[in-house]
C-alpha cells in the first residue's frame, strides 16, 4: 500500500499560493516599487505601542489550521504584551491583500508601514534595499545565529541578522493515492527521473484529472517553484560571485521540461480546482502536485482521511536532487515608531536560547503548522517531543528538505525577467533559447548598475 494520511475532512482551505501572492498584481507592485522609503507609519506616537502585521486572518476564513496559527500568534502578543511596557497590536490583513496586491508596499511608501510584520525571502531585498530593515543582531542570544545555521543565510546582510525564520516550508511532488492505484501504478512507479515523472504523469491524466501541475500563475510563487528544476541541473540565476548566469543549459533544460509538459498535455494550463489544492485531491482532479509541507496540516485539518503520498523532485540526466526551502520570518521597521523594542520582540519570540522561545517555536511547526523548523535546538526539541513522528512530517525533515536551498531574494527586475520566461515557453509556445537569452539579457544588464544588497 501507498504511503497515505488516514482520516476525513470538510471544506477545503485557501491555498499557500493565494497567500505568497501568486497574482501578477505583485509583480506590478514590486516593479513600481522596488525600494521602500519612509518614515513608518507610528513616527508621530510616543513608542508605546506597535503594530504587527500578518496574514493568518482568522475573522476572514473558516479555516481550522488558519485560526489555530492566528491563536498563536493572538497567545504569543499576550504573553509579550503581559510582561513588557511597550504593547503590541496584531493587525490580521486577509492573504490576498497582504501579498496580492499594494498593501503591504504602498503602507511603506506612504510612510505607514508596520512596525513588526512577516516578510518572505523573495521580498527582503526590497526592504533591505530601501533601509527599512531593523538590524536584529543585537538582540539575540549568544549561539542564536549559529542554531539557525543555514535558515538565515537569505535574512543576512555583512553579518548582520535582518529578519528572523519561523519555519522552513521545502517542496515535494505530492500524489493522490485513488489516482494512482487506479492507473495500476504502485510504489515501484515513484519517479526518480524528469523523463520517468513525464511518463508517470501521461498514465495519470484523463479528460478530468491532471497527470503532473505546475503552477501556471505568474508570480514569486511559481518562480520559487521552478527554481529546483533549474538548481537539479547546475543552473543558477545569480552565481556564487554575484554574476548573472542565467544563460546556461540548466536553464534551457527546466523551462523546457516545463514546457513539454503543458504541449504534450500532461499538464494542465490552467491550475485544477482553481488553485485550490486539498478540494483538486479529494475530487480527483490532480494525479500529482508539486507543492509544499504546508499541506501536511491542511490534509490533517480537512481531508484526514484521504490518502495521499509524496516523493522527492525528480532530477534531469546528470543532475543533483534539490529543492526549494520557503518560510516567513519576522522583520521589525527601523522607521517606525521604536525599531528596538521592535527587534526585541523579534528576538524574544524567535531569537532566544530560554524554555518557552524552544517551545513555542515547536508548537508553531508540528502543531499550528507543519513545518520543518529553522534552528537546531528547536527541531531537536520537536523531534524529541514527538512532533515528526507523523510519517508526512517526518519524511519531509528527513528526506525532502535535506539537499534544499533557500528561497532566493532577488529583487523585482531579476525576478521578472525569469518569470517572463517560465510564462513565455510555458503557456505562450516563445521558444526557449530566445527566452533564456532575452532573460538573461535582462538580468546581466541590471546587474550593471545594481547596488543594493547581494543578491546571494
Amino acid at each position: 500500500m501507498l504511503q497515505h494520511g488516514k482520516d476525513a475532512g470538510t471544506a477545503p482551505p485557501p491555498t499557500r499560493r493565494r497567500f505568497i501572492g501568486g497574482a501578477a498584481g505583485v509583480a506590478a507592485a514590486a516593479a513600481a516599487t522596488p525600494l521602500i522609503s519612509g518614515c513608518g507609519g507610528s513616527a508621530k506616537a510616543d513608542g508605546k505601542r506597535l503594530t504587527f502585521w500578518n496574514f493568518y486572518a482568522p475573522q476572514q476564513t473558516q479555516d481550522p489550521a488558519i485560526k489555530a496559527q492566528a491563536k498563536w500568534l493572538t497567545d504569543l502578543v499576550k504573553q509579550w504584551n503581559d510582561s513588557h511596557d511597550v504593547k503590541i497590536d496584531l493587525v490580521f490583513i486577509p492573504g490576498a491583500d497582504y501579498n496580492g496586491g499594494y498593501k503591504l508596499p504602498s503602507a511603506f511608501a506612504a510612510d505607514d508601514g508596520p512596525d513588526i510584520w512577516l516578510l518572505s525571502p523573495g521580498d527582503f531585498l526590497r526592504y533591505q534595499n530601501g533601509g527599512v530593515l531593523q538590524d536584529l543582531t543585537p538582540h539575540l542570544d549568544k549561539g542564536v545565529v549559529e542554531d539557525y545555521g543555514d535558515s538565515l543565510n537569505s535574512r543576512t546582510v555583512d553579518g548582520k541578522v535582518y529578519a528572523l525564520p519561523m519555519e522552513v516550508e521545502p517542496l515535494a511532488m505530492y500524489f493522490d493515492v485513488a489516482t494512482w492505484e487506479k492507473r495500476g501504478l504502485s510504489e515501484g512507479d515513484i519517479p526518480t527521473t524528469w523523463d520517468q515523472m513525464l511518463d508517470v504523469g501521461d498514465k495519470l491524466r484523463s479528460k478530468t484529472t491532471a497527470g503532473l501541475v505546475f503552477e501556471t500563475n505568474p508570480g514569486y510563487y511559481q518562480n520559487f517553484t521552478w527554481y529546483p528544476w533549474l538548481w537539479q541541473g547546475g543552473g543558477n540565476v545569480i552565481d556564487g560571485d554575484g554574476n548573472a548566469a542565467f544563460d546556461s543549459k540548466a536553464a534551457r533544460q527546466a523551462l523546457g521540461l516545463w514546457q513539454d509538459a503543458v504541449a504534450h498535455g500532461i499538464a494542465p494550463r490552467t491550475m485544477p480546482a482553481a488553485g485550490d489544492f486539498l478540494s483538486a485531491f479529494k475530487t480527483g482532479l490532480v494525479g500529482m502536485w508539486m507543492n509544499g509541507i504546508w499541506n501536511v496540516s491542511n490534509f490533517k485539518a480537512y481531508a484526514p482521511k484521504h490518502k495521499y503520498g509524496f516523493f522527492k523532485l525528480p532530477i534531469p540526466p546528470g543532475g543533483k536532487y534539490s529543492t526549494a526551502l520557503g518560510g516567513w520570518a519576522f522583520a521589525a521597521n527601523a522607521k517606525g515608531n521604536n525599531p528596538e523594542q521592535a527587534a526585541e520582540f523579534c528576538a524574544w519570540a524567535l531569537g532566544k536560547n530560554d524554555e518557552e522561545c524552544i517551545d513555542r517555536m515547536v508548537e508553531w511547526c508540528t502543531v499550528a503548522k507543519s513545518d520543518v523548523a529553522p534552528r537546531k535546538s528547536v527541531l531537536d526539541r520537536a523531534t524529541e517531543k514527538g512532533g515528526y513522528d507523523f510519517w508526512a512530517l517526518k519524511k519531509f525533515k528527513d528526506d525532502i528538505a535535506p539537499g534544499g536551498r533557500a528561497e532566493p531574494r532577488y529583487p523585482p527586475v531579476v525576478y521578472k525577467a525569469v518569470s517572463d520566461a517560465i510564462q513565455g515557453t510555458m503557456l505562450a509556445g516563445k521558444g526557449v533559447n530566445s527566452e533564456v537569452e532575452r532573460a538573461a539579457q535582462s538580468i546581466e544588464a541590471f546587474m550593471k548598475s545594481y547596488k543594493g544588497a547581494s543578491l546571494i
